[in-house]
């Protein structure tokens, strides 16, 4: 059988592949995680004896692609010499995305939810004194979500519309998707190919594997950042 990773160095080896290794293994639920905990006792060790430099690119880069993304936007590159360009002010070559767009994709990397979990959510089923989600409908029934203090910080500095956390054109419906800005922020920071999917799987390896405080705060906007430490401090 070929090696999941391949020939991947362990400093080279990525949270994003870690992810796709424990959904390949969806099927055997206890067999995945018991590979995601071997994986994250090896690099326990490893950053224990001083043999593991520091990681994170790929969350460090996606993070800043959401913040360009949701600030001055993302620039794309139009070709001078085709007539059409004349037509495209420079003003408009870039792609942005709205803030709550940016802050539903930081909930799915921080939660673990599933995309209509997150898109579905209305503010009453957020309890921020508990620290929890309680959803009453989700694809496995009722279900409790046990919020971490960047998923609190960010869900601390969003405007309240409507009653969905994550409102669409219409303040009073859901968001349908973020297939748009998932693909622009991805493409952005090197990690096309990466679904949507896939970051409930980064989340496992995001939560238990190699992340630390520096992490959170390469995803988050300053603003949240700041509001993670207070939350991390007062749990």
């Amino acid at each position: 059988m070929k090696p999941a990773v391949g020939t991947t160095k362990a400093d080279k080896l990525t949270r994003l592949q870690v992810g796709k290794l424990h959904c390949s293994l969806s099927d055997t639920p206890f067999e995945a995680n018991r590979v995601l905990a071997v994986i994250g006792s090896m690099y326990a060790f490893a950053d224990r004896v001083g043999v593991m430099p520091e990681s994170g690119g790929e969350l460090e880069r996606l993070g800043r692609a959401i913040r360009e993304a949701e600030t001055i936007g993302i620039p794309w590159t139009v070709n001078e010499s085709k007539a059409s360009a004349l037509h495209v002010p420079k003003s408009e070559r870039s792609t942005k995305i709205a803030p709550a767009a940016a802050s539903a994709l930081r909930l799915l990397l921080f939660t673990g939810c599933r995309l209509r979990e997150i898109l579905h959510l209305r503010w009453e089923h957020v309890d921020f004194e508990r620290g929890c989600l309680f959803l009453p409908d989700s694809k496995s029934g009722r279900k409790t979500v046990i919020l971490n203090a960047p998923a609190l910080a960010v869900l601390n500095g969003m405007d309240r519309v409507g009653p969905y956390v994550v409102p669409g054109d219409d303040p009073d419906q859901p968001r349908h998707d973020l297939k748009r800005p998932w693909d622009a922020v991805t493409k952005r920071a090197g990690l096309t190919g990466v679904r949507r999917h896939d970051l409930r799987h980064t989340y496992a390896s995001f939560g238990g594997w190699r992340a630390g405080p520096a992490d959170h705060r390469s995803v988050a906007r300053p603003s949240q950042a700041a509001t993670t430490a207070r939350y991390a401090h007062s749990r």
